[in-house]
């Protein structure tokens, strides 16, 4: 933290995305919400290249109140992305995230605050009963059930993003230069004492979400490639049982030749195995690019983001 900001105790760092009429009743509720803990805080709001007025809006909100600063990403990186950026900003003994829609409640973190005062770093936001859309709810479940089997990392579909972080756990997590970037599991694997409290989960203030299931999808792939290698193990054991299956089918056609069961001898089971194996292959290497890839882009050493410009930094 720097000396000048080394008073501040509670930071929010919020992604925005397609939130212009969102924006002002988000930083009325934290004003709101936070003077109630501290008046020492700062409200980080970081604009993910919005294609509506969402810039406009957050400086008009850092205008009223120098407490409140603003981040412009040269281009949407995606919402992890845009979380990292107002982290390398945050100044504060304790580092709120959440998402800008307002589903993740303000009033709640007063009592995320007070868990953590038990002695731990990171409590995390409990959604028993989420509001979202179906679509929403069934994709999550989806991604933490395959995540959960490919990583061997069980994980809660219940908690996302929104938590309160102590500043050493978010000073780890800026050393961190993965180019793949989801907030959860980077937090998962920096450690540290954690809990989580149930909080009320709101719909969402404006709008709907802007999660496409091809942006799921995408999302998904790359945390799993990112974060595991067990599907580099299932092509082993794939490639192991397939060699299993032909050697029990070779055995088949002797004995079928033998007997004189097999009519046109080696047809069927040539254009089988042709078309099998050469669909195997094809799947072996697909996966093995994915992860070639994924080094590809690790190894350029791109920036994590590029900031336009800001607001009251």
């Amino acid at each position: 933290m720097s000396p000048e900001n080394s008073n501040i105790r509670i930071s929010v760092v919020s992604p925005v995305y397609r939130a212009e009429k969102i924006v002002s009743e988000l930083v009325k509720q934290l004003h709101e919400k936070l003077s109630e803990i501290t008046n020492d805080y700062e409200i980080i709001l970081v604009n993910d290249a919005s294609p509506d007025n969402s810039w406009f809006a957050i400086s008009n909100e850092c205008k009223k109140d120098i407490r409140v600063k603003g981040i412009n990403l040269s281009r949407n990186f995606g919402q992890h992305y845009a979380i990292t950026a107002g982290l390398s900003f945050a100044n504060g003994e304790w580092v709120v995230v959440m998402d800008c829609d307002l589903q993740d409640r303000p009033d709640e973190i007063q009592n995320l605050y007070k868990k953590s005062q038990e002695g731990y770093d990171i409590v995390y936001a409990q959604r028993v009963e989420r509001q979202d859309k179906f679509f929403k709810r069934l994709s999550s479940r989806l991604f933490h059930n395959v995540y959960s089997y490919l990583s061997g990392i069980q994980t809660d579909k219940s908690i996302a993003n929104f938590g309160i972080y102590h500043h050493k756990v978010i000073e780890e997590f800026n050393k961190m230069k993965e180019a793949v970037r989801f907030f959860p599991s980077l937090v998962e694997y920096l450690g540290f004492q954690k809990t989580a409290i149930e909080v009320k989960h709101a719909e969402r203030f404006e709008g709907k979400t802007s999660y496409s299931f091809s942006k799921l999808l995408r999302l998904s792939t790359d945390v799993i490639l990112s974060n595991s290698n067990k599907p580099l193990k299932l092509t082993v054991k794939l490639g192991f049982i397939i060699s299993m299956i032909s050697f029990l089918l070779a055995f088949y056609n002797v004995i079928a030749h033998l007997f004189g069961i097999i009519k046109v001898e080696g047809f069927t089971t040539t254009v089988f195995s042709i078309w099998f194996v050469g669909g195997l292959i094809l799947l072996v290497l697909g996966v093995v690019g994915l992860y070639i890839g994924k080094i590809f882009d690790q190894v350029k050493g791109r920036q994590i983001f590029i900031i336009r410009n800001t607001c009251n930094l």
